[in-house]
């Protein structure tokens, strides 16, 4: 099928009416849309607490990939921006960050000339990667070396059974020895990602992890001219990394940077349940004042009541994360006007491409029509399935579209 010149095809979001109220159906629905007051709340936190520490923040772009986030969390004051591949650090670039870690290994002669060309493109801007193995290393000091580039690159650290990563620390000593030797490339420090260990409690196997890096770091300073890097810490054990790595000898020079990408919108699932836990064991986090608030949600319309207990939203699967729990409703309203809503009296069971069903208790007044708010868990997979997501204030009048880039 060919499509005409005029033919319209709107984004996944789409704005009817204006000015644009969600509630009032002037968009529409499913919509995902971010509150602009905990969004900007989120923001500031997680700044004010990197600053408290005395540790630089690089929040992983990956989460959103939204240029106006990004921006945002610069003017706040992070460091850098992290991604994982060569196409999210151009997108970042193209954004205006200023410093890119892409805390991924780069393969691939395509991905390396995407790389070689940002570097040619934005000579004002910093690009750093990861290496594991002298394999990868010797590769792109070929490459980097016959373009007269110098690639900056860290050293990864892993566990065994995690993803990428040199296993032992021996292993990590003998690479950063490697990348000294090999023209084209210029090693800067030291990468992990804790949050690969898992298990009841993880936290004294994170703990080893984080105290043996800084030991190799230690071994690896005479590898790094100048500043070092040491980064690490997702959204769940930063306050682990800042702990250990702030007690711990390291190098003279070192910046420790932590990479936390979901506190950008919270949620109402794991990652709430993560921040609770890092509160009651984190005086720090408990003294800033303040917390990290759900800010993204889904907005839907009820389409069919069938059963007396039994309701079919109209999202599903194309639109929202359901890995770590289904989306539940937190708000109902009908004609633009907020309804009771009693926990547990409705509940999301089951979800398909396109629906999403929902249990109603006894005496629930769920109507085809109305206007259900969904909290999410795991916000990664919910950005990613939305060209434009609607920045909204707390009265659910959209304020601004904001473009993804996945």
């Amino acid at each position: 099928m060919k499509y005409h010149s005029d033919t319209v095809v709107p984004h996944k979001s789409a704005i009817l009416f204006s000015p644009a109220n969600v509630l009032a159906e002037d968009v529409c629905l499913p919509a995902a849309v971010i509150k602009k007051s905990a969004l900007e709340n989120n923001i500031r936190w997680m700044q004010r607490y990197a600053d408290a520490r005395g540790v630089s923040l690089a929040p992983h772009g990956k989460t959103t990939m939204t240029p106006w986030i990004f921006q945002a969390q610069q003017q706040a004051g992070s460091w850098a921006i992290g991604v994982g591949s060569a196409w999210q650090a151009s997108a970042a670039m193209a954004s205006g960050v200023k410093r890119v870690l892409m805390v991924n290994q780069l393969v691939g002669k395509a991905n390396m000339q995407v790389v070689a060309q940002l570097k040619q493109h934005y000579r004002d801007t910093d690009f750093v990667c990861c290496v594991d193995s002298e394999a990868n290393a010797s590769t792109l000091s070929a490459f980097f070396a016959a373009q007269n580039l110098v690639l900056d690159v860290m050293v990864e650290l892993g566990v065994p059974g995690g993803r990428c990563g040199c296993r032992t620390t021996e292993q990590g000593l003998a690479l950063a020895q490697k990348i000294a030797e090999l023209p084209g490339l210029r090693l800067r420090g030291l990468e992990l990602y804790e949050g690969v260990l898992h298990g009841d409690n993880p936290q004294p196997q994170v703990e080893a992890l984080l105290r043996d890096a800084a030991k190799l770091a230690c071994e690896m300073e005479r590898y790094v001219d100048g500043e070092f890097i040491l980064t690490g810490a997702g959204t769940v054990w930063y306050d682990v990394v800042c702990n250990i790595w702030l007690a711990a000898e390291k190098p003279q020079q070192c910046r420790i940077v932590i990479r936390p990408g979901c506190y950008i919108t919270h949620d109402a699932g794991i990652y709430d349940e993560a921040q609770h836990q890092l509160k009651a064991r984190d005086n720090v986090a408990c003294d800033l004042g303040g917390d990290l608030a759900s800010a993204l949600e889904l907005v839907a319309m009820v389409q069919s009541v069938p059963e007396a207990d039994r309701a079919v939203v109209n999202f599903g699967k194309r639109d929202s994360a359901f890995d770590a729990g289904l989306p539940q409703p937190v708000a109902h309203y009908r004609h633009g006007e907020s309804l009771p809503l009693t926990r547990g009296a409705i509940t999301s069971t089951g979800i398909m491409d396109q629906h999403c069903m929902l249990k109603l208790a006894a005496g629930s007044d769920v109507q085809v029509g109305d206007i259900l708010v969904f909290g999410t868990s795991h916000p990664c997979l919910t950005f990613d399935k939305w060209k434009t997501l609607l920045l909204v204030d707390d009265a659910y009048n959209v304020l601004e579209e904001l473009d993804t880039l996945f």
